[in-house]
């Protein structure tokens, strides 16, 4: 995995706080800290879109923040865990997964 996917793999576990912020934060300190991984999710996104198409980075971006925010919720919170759910999120999961694999960065693309 180049670094440019890496940054998106990364923005997207920051997606998952910043997320979980918007509904949990109850003070100005975790408020601070939802506003820190909402800057850092979106910076690092738009620094690996620079070098890999954009769509595709917006479409990994959001598909792995949410399947982290489902399983999170699970994990964390006491969400109720249902098979379609878990299924539904692997499918998810694939098509991210297929995404990536398909897509060249343009330093890839540009044989640098």
């Amino acid at each position: 995995m180049n670094n440019n996917w890496l940054k998106v793999v990364i923005a997207a576990v920051f997606e998952v706080f910043w997320v979980i912020g918007l509904k949990h934060s109850y003070n100005v300190w975790t408020w601070i800290g939802t506003a820190i991984a909402i800057y850092v999710s979106f910076y690092l996104m738009i620094v690996a879109s620079r070098q890999l198409p954009v769509s595709t980075v917006y479409a990994v971006f959001v598909g792995l923040g949410t399947a982290g925010t489902v399983l999170a919720e699970i994990v964390l919170f006491d969400e109720p865990v249902k098979a379609v759910k878990i299924v539904l999120i692997l499918l998810l999961l694939a098509g991210v997964v297929g995404l990536k694999l398909v897509t060249k960065s343009k330093e890839t693309a540009e044989g640098g």
